[in-house]
């Protein structure tokens, strides 16, 4: 299993309205096929687990079975799939900080849930043929980076009880950091993969983006002068840092370069794996500097043999499908799947 250039499905079965009318009309079968013309090899389907459980931690099989019938739609596209947990019980990237909602790594009984959680995806999926599992999406804090190490062993003991080939896939804190990767353990097992999300320079890929606190409301060029992207990243604080921070004295191939190094090194180290799980420019940039940017990223991640998915499929603000895309999409997909 490969996993060589994917796309995400997001807002499908992952923030979205938990509905199972949402389910039934979001992505159709026809997504499927599309995405396999274009020549990705798989999708990676982002997963909140209230569509794999009741509120009372019991198995929700009405919503499970969409899970069903899109891995057959798979199947038959010959498109692998990335079962990734994007939301857990008691973790929402989307409350990173909130210790009282976002109390996981605390919480023995959570922690055992989602184990359990695992556990069952293992029985009814860790047979079939191009699944692979990611554990959870995108923890943040930093406190919390020992704790994962703990919950991701346990994990992982419980899946290879029933899937002992799968791969199982996981990443860092602070938003699946490249630069966190250095912070997991060595993993015993074999068949694991390390994750990474990379939106660098964020004030670029990022532009205009409402939740984002601080961004400018603005069209912002890529490339530009570091010095251009340093002083307008400064509003945006720690989340501003990597550019502010930055030892490239150009915004391009050397920034990602030195964004992605930590990553690179830290897989390397671990003798496993580096897969980037979510890349993307939001729909408010300029379409050409959204060309230019996959661009000198699609040859960064070749340079290191970086396999990846890209943010999104359709919607989310990142649609590749949207209309917002169309003038790029030809060249996008010719650079993201190399054909």
């Amino acid at each position: 299993m490969e996993l060589l250039r994917g796309v995400n499905f997001g807002g499908y079965l992952s923030q979205c309205e938990h509905s199972l009318k949402h389910y039934a009309e979001f992505i159709g079968e026809e997504d499927v096929k599309t995405t396999a013309r274009w020549g990705f090899d798989h999708i990676r389907l982002p997963i909140d687990y209230e569509v794999l459980e009741t509120e009372d931690g019991q198995i929700y099989e009405e919503g499970i079975a969409y899970v069903d019938r899109f891995l057959d739609w798979c199947r038959a596209a010959k498109l692998d799939v990335v079962l990734d947990l994007h939301k857990a019980p008691g973790y929402d990237f989307n409350e990173a900080g909130d210790s009282e909602r976002n109390n996981l790594f605390t919480n023995e009984a959570l922690k055992e849930r989602f184990v359990t959680l695992w556990s069952r995806m293992a029985k009814r999926y860790g047979s079939r043929e191009g699944v692979a599992f990611e554990l959870l999406n995108e923890v943040v804090e930093e406190e919390n980076a020992e704790l994962w190490n703990e919950l991701i062993d346990r994990a992982v003991k419980a899946i290879r009880a029933d899937a002992p080939d799968i791969p199982i896939i996981y990443g860092g804190i602070h938003w699946n950091s490249a630069k966190t990767l250095k912070l997991l353990r060595v993993p015993e097992d074999k068949n694991v993969i390390f994750t990474f999300h990379f939106y660098e320079p964020l004030l670029f890929t990022h532009q205009k983006a409402y939740w984002v606190a601080n961004m400018p409301k603005k069209d912002i060029p890529y490339p530009e002068s570091m010095e251009y992207y340093r002083k307008e990243s400064e509003c945006l604080g720690y989340q501003g840092n990597d550019v502010v921070n930055a030892g490239a004295d150009k915004m391009g191939i050397d920034f990602m370069e030195e964004m992605v190094k930590e990553a690179v090194d830290a897989a390397e180290h671990a003798g496993v794996r580096l897969y980037c799980g979510e890349f993307g420019v939001i729909d408010q940039a300029p379409t050409a500097d959204t060309l230019r940017w996959f661009q000198d990223v699609m040859e960064v991640f070749g340079r290191h043999d970086i396999h990846s998915a890209l943010w999104s499929y359709k919607e989310m603000d990142f649609g590749l499908a949207d209309e917002h895309y169309a003038p790029i999409r030809e060249e996008m997909i010719k650079l993201l799947t190399g054909k």
